[in-house]
């Protein structure tokens, strides 16, 4: 990927830092995006110094300053090659619970940036055979416990993912998603017994980690994958495909 460009949202911890790593230890040039914590970013920075791409941070709401975030990428590259919506909002909840502001809070985090950011996308990717890549999860198709919300808004944006496929395609733009089951971040971010269970349930014996979703995030970023579009490449070591 050396001479390659990426934008990464929610890039500074968890997933999102781990497929900056990827993209950046694969030599792409990448910058990082980020919404509130200056010092989570720093620490980012920090963390991917020294890799074989080189490696920014921008701050900016994904919801109300794509256009901006753009502006920056250009500003910095001139162009993109590789664009990773990685950002999310949840908040648990009961189904019928869920509270309306916090769907539509869900909704717009994860459809804004490609919904009304796609056009600005393709502008820095023109002639540059681009990747677009969403981070989904498996609560888009299956149902997880105080979810609703979340998993309507991955469920839509797997949706967005195919039209946009299709629309792009033309432009040598290939979009795709990456859904990932539980993640294990560390430090706890996995209860123990909820942690047993679910390795007790993967074929693969382990939970998924960042980097196991970085690395699919990677794999459709080469030029094999060109011809991919639309797909959701499930990360879970085979628990999507074990009945019960």
């Amino acid at each position: 990927m050396t001479g390659r460009t990426a934008l990464v949202t929610g890039a500074t911890r968890g997933v999102g830092l781990a497929i900056a790593r990827k993209l950046s230890a694969c030599g792409a040039d990448v910058l990082l995006n980020y919404a509130e914590d200056d010092a989570n970013a720093a620490s980012a920075l920090e963390a991917l110094a020294g890799l074989a791409g080189r490696v920014s941070a921008v701050k900016a709401d994904v919801t109300d300053d794509f256009d901006a975030l753009c502006d920056e990428a250009r500003r910095r590259f001139g162009h993109l090659d590789i664009f990773v919506h990685n950002t999310s909002y949840f908040r648990p909840a009961p189904t019928l619970t869920t509270d309306p502001a916090q769907l539509d809070r869900s909704l717009a985090v994860a459809l804004h940036p490609l919904l009304t950011g796609a056009s600005r996308l393709a502008g820095l990717m023109a002639g540059r055979s681009g990747r677009i890549i969403a981070v989904s999860s498996a609560g888009a198709r299956q149902v997880v416990p105080r979810y609703a919300a979340a998993g309507l808004a991955k469920a839509a944006l797997e949706s967005l993912v195919r039209y946009l496929a299709v629309e792009l395609a033309g432009r040598g733009i290939a979009v795709n998603a990456v859904s990932a089951a539980k993640v294990d971040k560390g430090d706890g971010t996995v209860p123990a017994e909820l942690a047993k269970a679910i390795t007790a349930r993967t074929p693969g014996g382990r939970l998924t980690t960042p980097e196991d979703v970085a690395d699919a995030v990677s794999l459709l970023c080469t030029d094999e994958a060109a011809w991919l579009q639309g797909q959701v490449v499930t990360v879970d070591g085979g628990l999507g495909l074990v009945a019960g």
